[in-house]
């Protein structure tokens, strides 16, 4: 049931203009921008892991977090998520489908962007962690999805709801690597994506310890959490009267 809901959702996508093009061309625009420009971050603290923060931010936000609120708020208005729960299907099974493809496309999108940048660049320092930092990133974006969708009434609506969350992590993320790691370091872990962004940071540049990249992981984890109680508690399955 989930593939059957995921397959859906995937063509609703490629169907919907707008939501193509926020979800793939704008991120991967932004992108190439920034690869074909990263000789220019070279005299940046972050060097090319400024780059790195911006793209995965970038790519989080405008394909995995605004297209799955705006999925699930516009599948809420149009009665189709209590339609689905009338199936046999489970609500973490409905979910899960509903949010399948805006988490792949953003997948694919970072693998892309990154392996292009690690062919004209020395690549990433510690390519694990990059890994570890990806995956928590769209964790991180998928959780506060959910938690965003619970106060988003429609998908107008989310064109606010979505925005402090949308410019908030952009422009941390030039913050980070725009300024030295020994700025502030314990006020941008704890803002949202500032843990993820220092994680990404850290694995393609390197020459950081294992213990300063561990504690960047607990924020992360510590804001998932808070946003997945959040959207157990505030999630709806139809329009609020």
């Amino acid at each position: 049931m989930t593939f059957t809901i995921a397959t859906s959702e995937l063509k609703q996508i490629v169907r919907n203009r707008s939501v193509l093009i926020s979800a793939t061309l704008i991120p991967l625009g932004t992108s190439a921008l920034l690869i074909f420009g990263r000789d220019a971050f070279r005299d940046f603290s972050a060097g090319i892991g400024f780059a790195v923060g911006s793209m995965m931010v970038s790519i989080s936000v405008l394909g995995l977090y605004v297209t799955a609120v705006t999925t699930l708020a516009a599948r809420r208005q149009t009665l189709f998520l209590k339609r689905l729960r009338s199936t046999a299907a489970g609500d973490a099974s409905i979910l899960a489908g509903l949010v399948a493809p805006p988490v792949v496309i953003s997948a694919i999108q970072l693998l892309i962007v990154l392996g292009v940048l690690a062919a004209v660049t020395d690549g990433p320092a510690d390519p694990l962690l990059l890994v570890i930092s990806g995956l928590l990133l769209l964790a991180l974006m998928l959780a506060l999805a959910l938690a965003t969708a619970g106060v988003t009434g429609s998908p107008e609506h989310a064109q606010v709801t979505t925005l402090p969350l949308t410019l908030g992590p952009i422009g941390l993320a030039m913050w980070i690597g725009l300024t030295s790691a020994d700025s502030a370091p314990i006020v941008k872990a704890l803002l949202p994506t500032g843990a993820t962004t220092q994680l990404s940071i850290n694995a393609w540049n390197g020459n950081t310890a294992f213990g300063e990249n561990l504690l960047l992981i607990l924020p992360t984890l510590g804001w998932i959490a808070a946003a997945l109680i959040m959207a157990n508690i505030t999630f709806h399955w139809e329009p609020r009267r």
